[in-house]
């Protein structure tokens, strides 16, 4: 089950998307680009804007980029250790990010498991 968060991001973009479908289609072909694996996979590039996005405080792409990595078979350990390093590079902000609202998401797909 996709997060609230990361559901409002995809109905914004569609709603956007009616708007300006030229934007929105370049924006998704220029993202899709960049996560396309070549020396890094897509796993590390998610995990990449995990950090980013804790660092940006931005909680949709939080969300995003956490069920994304997740998908590319991120551990529960990569994960950790993304947030670790993004709260070593931008403190307690975005530390407090990556404590509870990945948990809460993380909490949330163990329960969509059982």
């Amino acid at each position: 089950m996709e997060h609230y968060l990361a559901e409002q991001y995809r109905e914004g973009l569609q709603a956007f998307g009616r708007l300006m479908p030229d934007a929105l289609n370049a924006y998704t072909r220029f993202t899709s680009e960049c996560f396309t694996p070549g020396e890094l996979s897509s796993k590390d590039k998610h995990l990449m804007a995990l950090g980013i996005s804790l660092f940006a405080g931005n909680e949709h792409c939080i969300v995003y980029h956490l069920e994304a990595a997740l998908a590319e078979g991120a551990s529960e350990r990569e994960i950790t250790e993304t947030v670790a390093v993004a709260g070593a590079f931008g403190g307690g902000t975005t530390l407090s990010h990556g404590v509870i609202l990945i948990n809460e998401v993380m909490e949330e797909k163990k329960l969509d498991v059982q």
